[in-house]
């Protein structure tokens, strides 16, 4: 008897379990979350092309099998642009790190068409919030197309560097910046967090949790991460002053110049803001 292949439904629930893991969190409904929303409904019909990253180079589906699509990939959302929906561990692991909760308001900057803006409108149910902000116009209408029944979400096709942002329990940054905005710390509610890819050079890619709390913005290095630049918060100025790799994960916390001028802790100083390696006070 030849063997059984194993249905969608077991794909998606194994690849669901893979996440879950990958979270590292106690929460039961990310396990949940992950093996309900399809991926293949947040991506362009297939054949899919696949990014190969030690290549930099796609392979194509052999068919619009969706089972293609449970793994740890980067596919292409548009490919001519390079710009792909992420890999799942990593974003599982990010999810599980900032632990979104129902009745919260999230910001996802950076949102492609959607999937992992559907992820996290799910988690802040009942009473919840999810705004995706996504600077591509088409990309943004497929992500307003597919979020279309998840009644919480919205979505604003413009640039989340130059729009105003909408107070935040949790800011999810996919595109690396130098320094974030000033515009993105102040819509930090008092508790709030914001993750996001810190690209201060091009051999220094990390992902980095800010918390807002009453004495300031703690800064905690996550994980070594590395995106597409975001478009008009990844240009550095003459007068910045950049980390090596060591002082970037050496980073405690986080200052706007605004409020405090750097001291001999800072690890990197830009025009708005800048990073130090002493902790706040507790």
């Amino acid at each position: 008897m030849a063997p059984r292949r194993a249905s969608l439904a077991e794909i998606r629930g194994f690849y669901a379990r893979q996440l879950a893991s990958a979270s590292r969190s106690l929460d039961p409904r990310l396990l949940r979350v992950f093996e309900s929303i399809p991926r293949e409904a947040f991506l362009p019909p297939g054949p899919w092309k696949i990014l190969v990253a030690e290549t930099e180079t796609y392979l194509e589906t052999p068919s619009a099998d969706p089972a293609y699509l449970y793994q740890n990939t980067l596919v292409a959302l548009d490919a001519d642009r390079r710009i792909n929906t992420g890999e799942p561990l990593l974003h599982a692991s990010w999810i599980g790190a900032v632990a979104p909760q129902p009745g919260e308001t999230v910001t996802h900057i950076g949102a492609g068409a959607g999937y992992y803006s559907a992820i996290l409108s799910m988690l802040v149910l009942p009473n919840g919030r999810l705004n995706a902000f996504e600077l591509h116009a088409e990309l943004a209408e497929a992500a307003r197309r597919n979020l279309l029944p998840f009644e919480n979400a919205s979505v604003v096709a413009g640039n989340a560097v130059s729009l105003p942002l909408p107070p935040s329990d949790l800011i999810y940054v996919n595109a690396g910046v130098i320094a974030p905005p000033a515009q993105w710390l102040s819509a930090l509610r008092p508790g709030g967090r914001m993750i996001f890819p810190w690209r201060p050079s091009p051999a220094i890619g990390l992902a980095a949790i800010v918390t807002r709390v009453a004495s300031g913005f703690q800064f905690r290095p996550f994980r070594p991460a590395w995106f597409v630049p975001c478009v008009g918060a990844s240009d550095s100025a003459a007068s910045d002053i950049a980390p090596d790799h060591v002082a970037a994960w050496r980073t405690r916390s986080l200052h706007l110049t605004s409020e405090q001028p750097p001291n001999e802790s800072a690890t990197a100083v830009y025009g708005h803001v800048w990073f130090s390696a002493e902790p706040l006070p507790s």
